[in-house]
């Protein structure tokens, strides 16, 4: 039994904190304040009833009266002709019909008491559902200047999954940008110390500076040869001459 307490206590906890996460203040105001005016609505047609049934009691009572003001001319006519035996009967219904009107009269009596009270219950919840209103518009104000307030906070702060996913963003593109830039830089030391080797080639810049020596001793020889031919060429056009 108290392990089935304390799952009933998990679940209800859970489900109100779902709820509290759900909830929109806003609407909850809203809905509240509707049901109040249902109940106003209510005591309307409450106080609408009792005042119906005190006029169709007041109209019956008017007709009551009517009524034992014409048997009390019945017996006195009934009197004045000698007929005791009507001038009873007539006395007998005057009797029960004033009986009927002092019963209606207490009837109406306390339907009107019954009205005085809702109307007052009627004011009394006006002014409440009045305030809650005030006090409504209030807070919805409120939440919804604090909700702005949180989200602005969160955009100028980065808090938020939003706000999150563009700061890991920008710290991968850091990332990124620091790798490329001790990349570039790494190639530029080894471009100028000589050790990077060109692009498909198993050469190192000893034998690039070898080759160039190669090259210009080649150069050298092939001028000296050069000089040599022009300078014979001209030594036999002198002697022929």
């Amino acid at each position: 039994m108290g392990l089935l307490q304390r799952t009933g206590d998990i679940i209800k906890a859970k489900w109100n904190a779902l709820l509290n996460r759900a909830e929109n203040p806003s609407e909850t105001l809203d809905y509240s304040y509707e049901r109040q005016l249902e109940s106003l609505q209510n005591v309307k047609r409450g106080i609408a009833d009792v005042v119906t049934a005190k006029k169709r009691l007041e109209i019956q009572t008017q007709q009551l009266e009517q009524n034992i003001v014409k048997l009390e001319g019945q017996a006195r006519t009934a009197v004045g002709a000698g007929r005791e035996d009507l001038a009873r009967q007539a006395l007998e219904r005057k009797s029960g019909a004033q009986q009927q009107l002092q019963d209606l009269d207490t009837q109406v009596q306390q339907l009107g008491d019954q009205q005085e009270k809702l109307v007052a219950s009627q004011k009394q919840l006006e002014a409440r559902i009045e305030q809650f209103r005030s006090q409504k518009e209030v807070i919805k104000a409120q939440y919804s200047a604090a909700e702005a307030q949180v989200r602005i906070g969160e955009a100028a702060t980065g808090i938020g999954k939003e706000m999150d996913n563009t700061g890991l963003a920008i710290q991968r593109a850091k990332d990124k940008t620091e790798q490329m830039q001790a990349r570039a830089s790494a190639i530029d030391e080894l471009v100028s110390s000589g050790d990077l080797q060109e692009l498909g080639s198993d050469k190192t810049e000893l034998d690039r500076e070898l080759a160039q020596v190669a090259s210009q001793a080649q150069v050298d020889r092939e001028l000296e040869q050069l000089k040599a031919e022009v300078g014979a060429g001209a030594e036999k056009k002198e002697l022929e001459g």
